[in-house]
């Protein structure tokens, strides 16, 4: 029998009511907010305390489809979104204007932007990085996406560069992280690996990498259905230090009749100078701080911060200054709600050392009315600034978010007469130019 992924179009899932987990990016000098739910993408201007209003000036179509993925670039002077409806929408953050819509000939499920602002890249449901140039760098012949690299027929879970902007590191949910030559052509292909990270035994979910002025080359962090996050060597790819979350956060490990989601890891982000982790756990409600020493190259777990709610985190965001850890829980298409898509946005100050020793500071997650942009952020970033804590609501949302990662992340074997069916029924062709 074969593997395959729900992820796939194919018998009982249909595309228009798959469940999306809500996402949140936080601007590099948090000038801005961002946070995509199903196919809306929400940003709020902090800088001027205001709601920012999208333009497209890129002649290409609107999100119809699930937001997959968003991020800012270094500089913060660019940002990306892409999804199920097989766009990348690029948008200058001075204007919020959009300049540049890509066409992908596959569903998207990361994307990445270079140090440089030069070169978007996107990973597509079939393993395949893509990249884009920009400043009227494209093909000879074309202004298409070129292939850089693949996993082929593996799902590219997340992409990110690392601090020296040197390689791109890709994550994919069979196990493996790989670490790519980042090359001076892009648009050539990126034919040089540098290493591979192996060492996880379930799907690598995301990974995220840290530095520090006296180590600027950095490292790597990665979260895995195995239950751990593990601190990697980017340039040989070596395993240096391995926390096991599930048993630090209080998270129970799954039995041998459950699947490997129960406790996954679902986001990391990094202080910039890479004292701390954030790491969201599938199951726990809040947010686990992890200390992360570059110079011994270990890991130890800090303390598990509670928001007070039956809030599990979908996604994290965090500033270079790390004044603020910005938290999202929610999704779209959800069944048997009246709004059927749900966000909550949560955020956590306070995360530092104490001036005199090495304990920490205890975390403060501010009221609703403390949280920069206030009320307004709120109505603009959720939808309502009034948003039901009912248990019933946020655990009906944490449910169909860990079937939706599930049905992304685990894979599902089929009989070869469903196989057949499921090809039938699929909707991966190439789009017509």
């Amino acid at each position: 029998m074969e593997e395959e992924t729900l992820m796939d179009v194919g018998v009982g899932i249909n595309k228009e009511t798959e469940v999306a987990p809500a996402l949140i990016s936080v601007h590099p000098l948090e000038k801005s907010v961002a946070v995509a739910i199903g196919s809306q993408l929400r940003v709020y201007d902090l800088q001027g305390d205001c709601c920012i209003n999208l333009v497209d000036d890129s002649g290409g179509n609107q999100h119809t489809g699930s937001i997959r993925a968003i991020c800012y670039g270094a500089k913060g002077s660019l940002f990306a979104s892409a999804g199920d409806d097989k766009l990348v929408k690029i948008w200058s953050t001075d204007s919020w204007h959009c300049i540049r819509t890509v066409c992908s000939e596959k569903r998207v499920t990361a994307v990445a932007i270079s140090h440089d602002d030069l070169f978007v890249t996107f990973a597509d449901k079939f393993g395949v990085v893509w990249v884009v140039g920009l400043d009227g760098i494209c093909n000879e012949t074309n202004n298409k996406p070129t292939s850089l690299f693949g996993h082929y027929c593996s799902i590219i879970t997340s992409l990110e560069f690392s601090p020296d902007g040197r390689f791109i590191i890709s994550a994919d949910r069979d196990f493996k992280i790989r670490v790519t030559v980042f090359p001076e052509k892009p648009l050539s292909g990126a034919h040089e690996i540098q290493s591979f990270c192996l060492g996880h035994t379930e799907f690598v979910s995301c990974v995220a990498v840290v530095a520090s002025p006296e180590l600027p080359e950095g490292f790597l962090l990665s979260g895995s259905g195995d239950c751990t996050v593990r601190l990697w060597d980017i340039t040989s790819g070596a395993l240096l230090d391995t926390c096991d979350v599930s048993a630090q956060a209080g998270v129970r490990e799954p039995s041998e009749k459950e699947d490997a989601f129960s406790s996954a890891v679902t986001d990391i982000c990094a202080y910039p100078n890479g004292s701390i982790v954030a790491v969201a756990v599938q199951g726990l409600q809040g947010v686990l701080l992890l200390s992360c020493d570059l110079f011994a190259k270990t890991l130890s777990v800090i303390k598990v911060v509670s928001v007070g709610e039956t809030l599990i985190p979908t996604s994290l965001g965090l500033n270079s200054s790390a004044e603020h850890l910005w938290m999202i829980t929610g999704a779209s298409n959800l069944p048997a709600l009246d709004d059927p898509s749900f966000a909550r946005v949560r955020v956590v100050s306070g995360i530092h050392k104490e001036s005199k020793g090495s304990t920490w500071s205890d975390p403060i997650v501010l009221e609703d009315s403390k949280i920069p942009g206030g009320e307004k952020l709120l109505e603009k970033l959720q939808g309502s600034v009034s948003i039901a804590k009912e248990e019933q609501t946020l655990a009906a949302v944490a449910e169909a978010v860990n079937m939706a990662m599930r049905n992304l992340l685990i894979k599902r074997e089929y009989s070869s007469e469903k196989r057949e069916l499921r090809k039938k029924s699929r909707n991966d062709k190439k789009l017509k130019q």
